[in-house]
């Protein structure tokens, strides 16, 4: 199940941009207002955490390196609060390592420094589109003991709530529409990422792994890895 905490109610979106260089914030917001979104900034952290106490917001762009509170230790302290207003990280050199760290902590998507304001209004687009709120009256997906019901927005495994974050809960969607095939990285990313990742990207490997972590009880493995093609959900025999 997953909350919305600080998400902003306004027909036009809001996005708070926190870096600690106003060069970047400066160009990252006018792009943002160019593309018909409502921008405020943040110069670290803890002046994020200050501005949204002051006003919602529906994405964060927050960079990673930044003095005082950084970018991991802010989205940290967002989720364990209970807020998951979806982020967006702005990694510097494409490190792996930072990457899978934002993804664990519950960040949406990443761009590496240097980027295309083009490649970000498009992810910052796919995010928002992904975060709106559905009216769809879905059945009730499940696998064996899993139950996953979209209308109330809510995964219980053998009837206890399992909290999953936005992207982990729309992954584990995706895979039990599909259950029992065989689904490649290159099939999951464009159906719960909407833009292609690189191809050396391992953020289907995170993702998969946090949902195993969580679903995997009682020695039931859901989850398969079919080495070289993808990945699997099934019934645990």
């Amino acid at each position: 199940m997953s909350s919305t905490t600080g998400l902003a109610k306004t027909d036009t979106p809001v996005i708070l941009v926190v870096d600690d260089e106003a060069g970047v914030r400066d160009l990252l917001g006018d792009a943002l207002r160019l593309g018909g979104y409502e921008t405020f900034e943040a110069t670290d952290g803890m002046a994020a955490l200050t501005a949204l106490r002051k006003r919602p917001a529906n994405l964060l762009v927050i960079d990673i390196n930044m003095p005082l509170m950084d970018g991991f230790e802010l989205l940290e302290r967002l989720r364990d609060t209970g807020d998951l207003t979806p982020a967006l990280m702005l990694s510097a050199r494409g490190d792996k390592s930072d990457i899978a760290r934002g993804l664990r902590l519950g960040a949406d998507d990443y761009v590496t420094k240097p980027f295309s304001l083009e490649e970000l209004l498009l992810r910052v687009a796919a995010i928002l589109r992904r975060s709106a709120p559905k009216s769809s009256s879905a059945p009730i997906l499940r696998c064996g003991p899993i139950q996953l019901n979209d209308e109330l927005h809510l995964v219980t495994l053998n009837e206890e709530i399992v909290e999953l974050s936005p992207t982990e809960y729309r992954l584990l969607q995706y895979l039990m529409e599909h259950k029992g095939k065989v689904l490649s990285k290159t099939t999951l990313l464009s159906a719960v990422w909407e833009i292609d990742f690189d191809s050396e990207s391992t953020v289907v490997d995170t993702y998969i792994s946090y949902l195993r972590k969580k679903l995997n009880r009682d020695d039931l493995e859901f989850i398969r890895t079919v080495r070289g093609v993808g990945f699997q959900l099934v019934e645990p025999k």
